[in-house]
């Protein structure tokens, strides 16, 4: 079993502690998988915690990321699903909600600027 060291990039593992997540991380074919256990959302989502999964792709930091999932289920406070996120993929024998995010090229300053951080900025 290859370490977290090994898994996510230094940069991402300091911002990832220093915001105080619990997190994880494991390979799963060429893309490396990052979960942020019982990350807080914010006020308009129910449950107000859950599991966020962020794929790192082949290629990181060079290739960007795009879209994270969440476990289990997250929708807005009214009951309703939220813009492109009807959808679920099995991650680790898991089901996940995908929330599709494709985040435009302004946000995305390039390769090796879009890293966790901003990703998960995105997500808050």
């Amino acid at each position: 079993m290859e370490e977290i060291d090994d898994l996510v990039p230094e940069v991402d593992r300091e911002f990832l502690k220093a915001k105080g997540f619990k997190f994880s991380a494991s390979r799963a074919g060429g893309d490396v998988h990052i979960v942020l256990h019982d990350f807080a959302l914010p006020e308009a989502y129910v449950p107000r915690v859950a599991d966020v999964l962020i794929k790192l792709p082949a290629g990181y930091p060079n290739a960007n990321l795009d879209m994270f999932w969440t476990r289990p289920d997250v929708k807005l406070a009214t009951g309703t699903v939220p813009k492109n996120c009807d959808h679920h993929e099995v991650h680790g024998n898991l089901s996940w909600q995908r929330w599709s995010r494709h985040f435009n090229t302004a946000w995305r300053q390039g390769p090796m600027t879009c890293g966790v951080s901003s990703h998960q900025s995105a997500m808050s």
